[in-house]
C-alpha cells in the first residue's frame, strides 16, 4: 500500500522522485518508475523492460549520486551496476538525469540517455561476443592429437524470428537441446547478428534436420571447422562438447554460453580455459536497422592457447594397434623412465569415456612380486641365490596358497623364484620380510602416494596387514593391494632409471604435476634387474625376449572380480631400455591359458621404429644393449 501511495503521490522533492524512480526501476515495477517521469507511461515500462532484456540481465543495483538544483530544474546523477550474467562481466557506468518540477511535483524528463548517457532515440542495446577459436593439443613433436571436425553451426538472426521464445524453441526441439542458454544468448544479441546457438559434427547430420531448422523463420546454418575429435589416447584427450548431440547445458556445471566449445573430461575439461580462451564482449548500441552505431563498453577476451603433451603420437599409436588384438578390454601405459613423462596411455575400447589406463583399479598378483621382491631384499630375508622353497601349495597363517599351474621348481632360489612367479614361494617369505618392510617398500615404488597427474589417476592403495596370512597375500599381491597400469609402469620406471619419478603428462605447465622424485638403494635396483630379466630369459615372460636392448619383466594373472564378473586379469610389467611400461588384459578364465598381455607387450616393443628404444649402455647388473629394438623406421626421440 505504501508503495501504491508513494507512485501516486506528488514528489516534494528531486531526490525522492530519483530515489522512487530507481527503486521501481530495479525491482522491475516498470510501470511505476514510467509514472516517476514526464513520458507515456506504457512507452516507458516498455523501454525500461525491453532494455533489461536487451542486456539479457542477472541483476541491476543502483546507487543515488551528486543532485544539482537550479530553480525549477535539476540534474541527477546515479551509479548503475548492471549484471550481464553468469560467466560475463558486471557493467558499471554513471548515468544521468534531468527533473523539472511542475503542479505535479518533480518528475524525470524522459528519453532514451536516462537508460544510459549515449543511448540516442530509436537506438537499443545489446552485447556483442568475439569467440576465439579453440586451441589445439599436440604431441611432444608438435604433432595434433585433435582433428578438426567439419562442423553445421546452428543458429538465428534475432530480428527475423517471428517470435523470439517461439523461435528458440521451435529450434531446440528441432536438436533435442535445452533453449534456456539459447534464449539467453538471444535476448541480448544484435539483432542483425548471426547467433551460433548448437554445433553438430557434419557427418552425424542428418539432412531432414537441416530442412527443419531452415522452417523456422530467423534460423540460419553455416558451415566450419574446429579440432574436438581426438585422433588417438580417447580417454587422455577428452572429449569436446558444444553440439546438441552431447546436450552440453544440462551436463555442464561450469559457465557455459550456447555455441561455446565445452571440455567435458581428460585434459579438454581440465584446460578448459586455456584452450577455449574467453570472448571479448562488448555492450553496443543498434539503430532500428540493427546496425551498431557505438560501443558503450569492452572487455577484452583471452587469447586460445595450445598444450603440448608428453604423449608421443608413435608410440601411442603402436600401444593402440597392439591391445587391438585383445579378446577383451585392456590397457597399456609406456613412459620414459628416466623422466617420468607418460608416451602412451591407450585403452581397449579407445572410447572417450575410457580413461582406465591411469583410473583403472585392479589387483596386481605376482606383477607386485617386483615390489615384495624389493622388501626381501632390504629386510634381509633372501638374497638372490638363496634357496627358497616353491611348492605347489602351502599355508601360511589360516590361508592356503597355490601356484597357477599346481607346480613347483626343482632346486629353486630367490631369481628362480621371482622369474617363474612363484606364488608359494613369496607368500612363504611374507613372514619374514614383515608387514612393515612390505609397506614402505610399497612407499618406494609410489604406491598409495600422493602424486598426481592433470587428469584423474589411481595411486594405488596399500591396506598394512594385521597378520600372517595377510601378510603373504600382500607379498603376492592379493586382498592388501590395488594399483592402476599408470602406477604400475612407475614400479618398473623406478627400477629402469634406479630413481622412482613422478608422472608427467603435459610439459608446458607443472599444473597438478609434481616432479618429484627418490632414488632406489642402489645394490637392491641391481639386483631387481637381474631377476626381471630372468623372468624375460628363461621364466614366465620369455615369449617377450625380443630385440637387441635387453626386455626387463614381470608377468602374473589373477582372478578378481571386475564390474561383477570373475575374470582373470593378466599383466606384464617391465621395461626395454629408457621406456617403462604395464599391460593389462581383462580375460575369460577359461582363456588364460594364452599370455595376451605378454603377447600385447611384445607386440608393443617389437613395432616401435628402429632407434626409438634407447639403450642406456652396461648397467650395473651387467646387461649391454645393442643399438636398438622393433622394425625399420625413423628413430624416436622422446627425452632428447
Amino acid at each position: 500500500m505504501a508503495a501504491v501511495m508513494t507512485a501516486c503521490a506528488t514528489q516534494p522533492s528531486p531526490e525522492v522522485a530519483v530515489r522512487t524512480f530507481l527503486l521501481d526501476w530495479q525491482a522491475g515495477e516498470y510501470e511505476a518508475a514510467a509514472r516517476q517521469t514526464t513520458g507515456d507511461v506504457e512507452e516507458v515500462a516498455d523501454s525500461l523492460e525491453r532494455a533489461h532484456r536487451q542486456l539479457d540481465l542477472a541483476a541491476l543495483r543502483f546507487g543515488l549520486g551528486r543532485i544539482r538544483q537550479n530553480g525549477k530544474g535539476a540534474t541527477a546523477e546515479f551509479e548503475v551496476q548492471a549484471d550481464l550474467g553468469i560467466g560475463d562481466p558486471v557493467w558499471k557506468y554513471t548515468g544521468e538525469m534531468s527533473l523539472g518540477r511542475g503542479a505535479g511535483g518533480w518528475k524525470i524528463a524522459w528519453s532514451p540517455s536516462v537508460i544510459h548517457p549515449e543511448l540516442g532515440e530509436g537506438e537499443r542495446l545489446a552485447v556483442s561476443y568475439d569467440v576465439p577459436d579453440r586451441g589445439e593439443i599436440f604431441d611432444r613433436n608438435h604433432e595434433p592429437l585433435v582433428s578438426e571436425d567439419e562442423l553445421i553451426a546452428f543458429g538465428v538472426v534475432p530480428a527475423e524470428l517471428d517470435g523470439m521464445k517461439e523461435g528458440v524453441g521451435a529450434l531446440a526441439k528441432v536438436l533435442g537441446e535445452d533453449p534456456d542458454p539459447m534464449l539467453d544468448r538471444v535476448r541480448s544479441a544484435p539483432p542483425e547478428e548471426f547467433q551460433p546457438l548448437a554445433l553438430l559434427r557434419k557427418k552425424d547430420v542428418k539432412e531432414s534436420v537441416v530442412r527443419k531448422a531452415k522452417k523456422i523463420s530467423g534460423v540460419e546454418t553455416t558451415e566450419l571447422t574446429m579440432p574436438l575429435t581426438p585422433t588417438m589416447a580417447s580417454g587422455v584427450i577428452g572429449e569436446v562438447a558444444g553440439t546438441a548431440e552431447h546436450n552440453v547445458s544440462s551436463r555442464v556445471v561450469s559457465t557455459y554460453q550456447a555455441g561455446d566449445t565445452v571440455g567435458l573430461n581428460g585434459l579438454q575439461n581440465v584446460f578448459q580455459q586455456r584452450l577455449a580462451g574467453s570472448a571479448t564482449t562488448e555492450v553496443v548500441t543498434v539503430n532500428q536497422k540493427g546496425e551498431q552505431t557505438g560501443v558503450l563498453k569492452s572487455w577484452p577476451g583471452t587469447q586460445s592457447g595450445s598444450l603440448t603433451t608428453t604423449l608421443d603420437s608413435t608410440a601411442q599409436g603402436v600401444a593402440a594397434t597392439s591391445l587391438a588384438q585383445l579378446p577383451g578390454a585392456g590397457y597399456l601405459v609406456a613412459l620414459d623412465a628416466r623422466t617420468g613423462e607418460v608416451l602412451a596411455a591407450a585403452g581397449n575400447p579407445d572410447d572417450l569415456g575410457n580413461d582406465g589406463a591411469f583410473t583403472k583399479e585392479y589387483e596386481p598378483g605376482e606383477a607386485f612380486t617386483i615390489v615384495s621382491a624389493a622388501a626381501a631384499l632390504e629386510s634381509g630375508a633372501a638374497k638372490p641365490s638363496a634357496t627358497v622353497p616353491c611348492e605347489p601349495e602351502t599355508k601360511v597363517g589360516d590361508r592356503t596358497f597355490a601356484t597357477p599351474n599346481n607346480g613347483g621348481l626343482w632346486e629353486p632360489n630367490f631369481t628362480r623364484d621371482f622369474a617363474f612367479a612363484c606364488t608359494t614361494a613369496f607368500a612363504g617369505l611374507g613372514e619374514g620380510v614383515g608387514g612393515a618392510a612390505l609397506e614402505s617398500a610399497a612407499a618406494d615404488f609410489g604406491i598409495d602416494g600422493d602424486w598426481r597427474l592433470s587428469v584423474p589417476t589411481y595411486n594405488g592403495e596399500f591396506t598394512a596387514p594385521e597378520s600372517a596370512g595377510d601378510t603373504a597375500a600382500a607379498m603376492v599381491g592379493q586382498d592388501q593391494v590395488t594399483v592402476s597400469p599408470l602406477s604400475m609402469a612407475l614400479v618398473a620406471g623406478a627400477v629402469a632409471d634406479g630413481s622412482w619419478r613422478a608422472p608427467r603428462l603435459v610439459r608446458d605447465t607443472d599444473q597438478g604435476e609434481p616432479g618429484a622424485s627418490h632414488d632406489l638403494p642402489k645394490e637392491t635396483v641391481k639386483q631387481l634387474r637381474e631377476m626381471m630379466r630372468a623372468a624375460v630369459v628363461e621364466g614366465g615372460a620369455s615369449r617377450a625376449n625380443l630385440g637387441t636392448v635387453p626386455v626387463h619383466g614381470q608377468a602374473a594373472s589373477v582372478k578378481q572380480d571386475v564390474g561383477g564378473k570373475e575374470t582373470a586379469v593378466q599383466w606384464f610389467v617391465g621395461y626395454q631400455g629408457n621406456v617403462a611400461f604395464a599391460v593389462v588384459a581383462e580375460v575369460d578364465p577359461a582363456m588364460e591359458w594364452d599370455q595376451y598381455a605378454i603377447s600385447a607387450g611384445s607386440g608393443f616393443l617389437q613395432n616401435l621404429p628402429y632407434g626409438y628404444v634407447e639403450d642406456p649402455g652396461a648397467t650395473a647388473d651387467g646387461d649391454a644393449g645393442g643399438a636398438a629394438s622393433g622394425g625399420a623406421g625413423t628413430p624416436g626421440v622422446p627425452g632428447v
